[in-house]
């Protein structure tokens, strides 16, 4: 029987009944996936440790009465062709596993090789913008005439009345 079904029994949860298992350590078998496994005696156990928590002990209580068995397992043998097997399937799997990495390289690399061909395109059209643009400049800074002012600037007087305000909060 497995857990639930035990717990179905007992009329508690699934949790419950793996708890006790657990914090009672009591010696149950397990299957190869490390589910509980319980036979008639474990199930008749359960019930006297159901009806000592029901009559008020504490589970710290219950603990002692109960021998710590060592737990069994159940250990799948395998034998040497399924060792081969898996092994060869590993070495495959690796092989392709490279073939796979070494074409994602490969693609990349071209990727990246084309944007860098691209950014060597736009680097010779700005040096060419740049040259035209220094060439405008020359021939513009050549033809223009200096800015020359006819009059001279004449200086802005203060008046001394803002500042006798500005100084005295008049």
């Amino acid at each position: 029987m497995n857990s639930s079904e035990v717990a179905r029994m007992l009329g508690v949860s699934i949790s419950t009944v793996q708890r006790w298992v657990k914090q009672l350590e009591l010696p149950m078998d397990k299957n190869e996936r490390g589910h509980y496994i319980f036979n008639e005696e474990n199930v008749e156990l359960l019930k006297a440790i159901q009806e000592q928590i029901q009559n008020g002990a504490l589970l710290q209580d219950i603990a002692p009465l109960y021998m710590k068995k060592p737990r069994k397992g159940v250990v799948k043998q395998h034998s040497e062709e399924g060792i081969e097997k898996l092994s060869a399937r590993i070495g495959e799997l690796e092989v392709k596993l490279n073939a796979k990495a070494d074409s994602v390289a490969s693609y990349q690399l071209l990727q990246h090789r084309q944007e860098i061909e691209e950014l060597q395109n736009q680097i010779q059209l700005l040096c060419h913008r740049i040259e035209v643009l220094e060439n405008e400049r020359k021939v513009k800074s050549t033809s223009e005439k200096p800015l020359v002012l006819d009059q001279p600037v004449k200086p802005r007087k203060v008046k001394k009345k803002n500042i006798v305000r500005f100084l005295f909060g008049f």
